[in-house]
């Protein structure tokens, strides 16, 4: 019967009906006695006689009454109708709407799904610790209040599992109600693997379901459906969803992991806890706002325009790298962490000795040259060897040591060395050959595979001499495997990378194609795996490895960066913890020495002005300026830095007037926000646009110059004017862009092959493109300058940053300057760095070695 408005129901006035269900009516009503509003849910009289029925209702309270969590909904009373003993529950009363109405818009914004997502993990790990498992989790269940809150419903079909140890499994493949094993409950589409089979559900139950509504936030389509209902359980039970990058570019790898993990058939390959969950969650929350965040890569090449670099905080604890698990196959493990280096500064290689009881290594410590220390496992005493100037590339089986000789600091100007060998009791060294980049022993100790820069080629040579593999450039860190017949090393562009293994004849096999961000490598000792260090676009930093047919596995996620230096012949792992810290100098016009214009913790240059007076910065990835950041203006004679926005700025025009900025939980939408007086101007590009990769002012700042995809097409150039215009294209597919890419008339624009490392100019009226010549390989743009006749550019991985002037007609290079801070100790990389059209005033942005400290890690598999 339904309750009218006026009507009482206990102590309770009904105030009128929200809703009805398959569990019971919903109504408003007011507790006198509180002077509060609540919701009351009442099973109808009808269903009351049904035991079945009534037992999961005042399951239900039960459930829920003993859960006291934001998240999830808060039960206040339960009690009986006298007039026709029907049972009812009342609870607190909600003001939004469910997340099924929220998705009838369509997918969400990745910001705001991980926010969602973070929420409801943290509700069920509330009521998993309790002992509650939802079993029926799914959009209608989830609601979105006013204000942002997302609160879990409905526990009808919670099961409490310390009561499940009297249950009887049965053979049932199905039925309609209940909580015992053997019984199929849930909503078809969200059910999990065993709910289907009608097997025991835990809480990794509700981490598939969670996946599902995960996928379907991220794509605005559910992740398993089909014609039928058998259609759609042999779906949960057989398929895998589409990639989530087919429905929305702008994921990130980190977080359509975390989505696969979710949704893994076996159970025991999902994550293990709603905890584990969250605390995965939580560490792309903080970087999400960049899908292209490169934190911890000590020597990468400048991300994309607009994307800040992310680092991971030198205050987080290794002791909190908790929470680990198996991408695919074997249980997780659970690893120990041993730190065997205390010292402030920076390190270089590492390896074991050959009966792994030592560690040798290269490290600048307090800003003094480079050394070779060892140290034994134990720790914590590092001792020098007496080979100064000289980092560290390999040990033999023998326990020579190969060594480059160089001067300055670790991260100082390098390039390629002399290559030498040296007793690891000491010695003086015995130079080898020159131009040397890397070497490796090989397993008997006899003979060197080298790295060496030559002729304009990056080769690999086994032995030395005999050239297995060249290229033009991009390769790194080779190493040979425990048999002596292959040889792993790492390839890329412009900052990503590709494994590749190479045997003596030369035949080269790709593991893994271009894309991972991380520096180390190292062979299992068995030879049947590679192990490497990556970080996802989302920020989530990972131990993987791949075997020889390129099947690649997560060994171990964790919340700061670790490097992959050596591997014992036991399974220990040599890996290097590895954090840095931000900051902006400037030079100001007129001024003599560069002042530091860093603002809060996570200083990151967004834009310099033209006239050399402005500066923008971003404060992302710190605590001062919250999960979605901020965006500043700060004047370079070091005056307070004014806040312009909430969220990521993207752009500077070049005469200081106008900030391109994106607001939080916003993909394709944007703000034109004046640095004086006015108002901002919003612009949004999503009728046009199904993704935006970045986005320039053009020099007089009344259009944008954008890289974007229309919907089902690839991403190209586009040029739109300001506020309103409509996108208009400018060039094939096929191109990219960095710096301030249009030329001082507006009539060229300097773009990259994206599958080249070559420069092009693309004339905006029309007609043919030319290759800007001597722009391959090292040179990394910056501007135009002012002539038009000359790109103006960076010498890549030069530190200081060299900046350099290319003829576009004749390719001939002219060095301007050189730029670094004044204390080289510990500097990882200078990026971005602008320039004003005279070259005469700039400003840079800097990360330093916060933590860089080799750590020894036992129980990794």
């Amino acid at each position: 019967m339904t309750l009218a408005a006026g009507s009482k129901l206990g102590p309770y006035e009904i105030l009128g009906q929200i809703g009805a269900g398959g569990m019971g009516e919903v109504y408003r009503a007011k507790d006198p006695r509180l002077g509060r509003e609540v919701a009351i849910k009442v099973l109808p009289a009808s269903f009351s006689q049904d035991a079945d029925r009534l037992r999961r209702f005042e399951q239900e309270a039960r459930a829920a009454g003993v859960l006291n969590h934001p998240n999830i909904t808060a039960v206040y009373d339960i009690g009986t109708n006298q007039s026709d003993g029907a049972p009812y529950v009342v609870q607190e009363l909600l003001e939004g709407e469910t997340l099924r109405s929220v998705l009838a818009g369509g997918r969400l914004a990745p910001r705001k799904t991980i926010d969602y997502s973070l929420q409801i993990a943290h509700g069920l790990a509330a009521a998993h610790g309790k002992g509650i498992v939802h079993r029926d989790l799914k959009p209608e269940n989830l609601f979105v209040t006013s204000d942002g809150r997302v609160k879990i419903l409905d526990f009808g079909l919670a099961k409490l599992t310390h009561q499940e140890e009297g249950s009887q499994v049965t053979n049932l493949p199905t039925a309609t109600a209940g909580t015992e094993p053997g019984v199929v409950l849930g909503t078809l589409g969200y059910m999990s693997p065993e709910q289907v089979r009608g097997k025991s559900a835990d809480a990794r139950s509700d981490i598939f379901s969670f996946g599902a509504i995960l996928y379907e936030m991220l794509s605005g389509k559910r992740a398993f459906h089909g014609d039928s209902a058998a259609d759609t359980m042999s779906a949960i039970l057989k398929e895998d969803p589409p990639d989530l990058s087919v429905t929305n570019q702008s994921i990130s790898p980190g977080l359509e992991r975390i989505v696969r993990h979710c949704l893994e058939k076996n159970p025991e390959q999902r994550f293990h806890s709603a905890h584990d969950l969250a605390f995965d969650l939580e560490a792309l929350s903080t970087t999400s706002g960049s899908p292209s965040a490169i934190g911890g890569v000590k020597a990468a090449r400048r991300p994309a325009v607009g994307v800040p670099v992310l680092a991971a905080a030198a205050a987080i604890a290794v002791g909190g790298l908790l929470g680990h698990f198996a991408w695919k196959g074997a249980k997780p493990s659970t690893p120990s962490y041993r730190r065997l280096t205390f010292r402030r500064g920076n390190l270089g290689m590492a390896r074991f000795t050959p009966d792994g009881r030592s560690v040798v290594y290269s490290a600048s410590w307090e800003g003094q040259p480079i050394e070779i220390y060892t140290t034994r496992a134990e720790g914590p005493e590092s001792m020098p060897i007496g080979v100064k100037n000289a980092s560290l590339y390999s040990v033999s089986s023998t326990g020579d040591l190969a060594i480059s000789l160089r001067q300055g600091f670790l991260n100082g100007p390098q390039g390629p060395g002399t290559l030498a060998t040296v007793p690891l009791g000491g010695g003086a060294p015995r130079s080898i050959a020159e131009f040397i980049d890397d070497a490796c022993w090989t397993p008997d100790g006899k003979q060197l595979c080298v790295l060496r820069f030559l002729e304009g080629h990056t080769r690999i040579e086994l032995p030395l001499g005999k050239v297995v593999y060249a290229a033009d450039n991009g390769v790194s860190r080779v190493k040979v495997s425990p048999r002596g017949d292959r040889i792993a090393f790492s390839q890329g562009k412009r900052g990503t990378r590709a494994l590749l293994v190479v045997d003596l004849s030369g035949k080269t096999t790709t593991l893994i194609p271009e894309g991972i961000l991380g520096q180390g490598l190292a062979w299992s000792p068995s030879g049947d795996e590679i192990w490497f260090d990556d970080q996802s676009g989302g920020g989530q930093f990972a131990i993987k490895a791949v075997d020889l047919s390129g099947r690649a596995r997560t060994v171990s996620t964790m919340p700061v960066g670790m490097i992959v230096h050596d591997i014992a012949r036991d399974g220990r792992l040599l890996t290097e913890r590895y954090a840095s810290a931000p900051g902006i100098l400037a030079l100001a016009p007129g001024a003599s020495r560069e002042r530091d214009l860093s603002w809060f913790d996570g200083s990151r240059l967004g834009g310099l002005s033209d006239d050399g007076r402005l500066v923008l910065i971003n404060e992302q990835g710190g605590d001062a300026a919250g999960r979605w950041g901020a965006y500043y203006l700060r004047q370079t004679d070091g005056s307070p830095a004014v806040k312009l926005g909430e969220g990521t700025a993207l752009d500077l025009s070049q005469d200081g007037r106008w900030v391109l900025g994106r607001p939080p939980d916003s993909d394709r939408t944007y703000v034109l926000a004046p640095t004086g007086t006015g108002t901002p101007v919003a612009l949004d590009e999503r009728p046009y646009f199904e993704a935006i990769s970045y986005l320039r002012f053009y020099p007089d700042g009344t259009k944008l110059l954008l890289l974007a995809a229309e919907p089902g097409k690839q991403r190209r150039l586009y040029v739109q004017d300001l506020p309103a215009g409509k996108p208009v294209p400018i060039a094939p597919r096929g191109y990219g862009f960095e710096g301030r890419p249009v030329s001082p008339d507006g009539q060229w624009i300097a773009v990259y092959g994206e599958y080249s490392e070559d420069m092009f100019l693309i004339p905006v009226a029309g007609g043919p493109t030319r290759r800007a010549p001597n722009t391959k390989g090292d040179f990394e743009f910056v501007r135009w300058a002012p002539d038009g006749k000359s790109l103006i550019g960076l010498v890549v991985g030069s530190i200081p940053a060299r900046l350099v002037r290319v003829d576009v007609a004749t390719g001939r290079r002219q060095v301007l300057k050189d730029i670094a801070p004044q204390e080289l100790s510990g500097i990882i990389d200078i990026a971005p760095v602008y320039v004003t059209p005279d070259v005469a005033s700039y400003a840079y942005g800097f990360g330093r070695a916060a933590a860089s400290d080799l750590y020894l890690v036992e129980g990794l598999k």
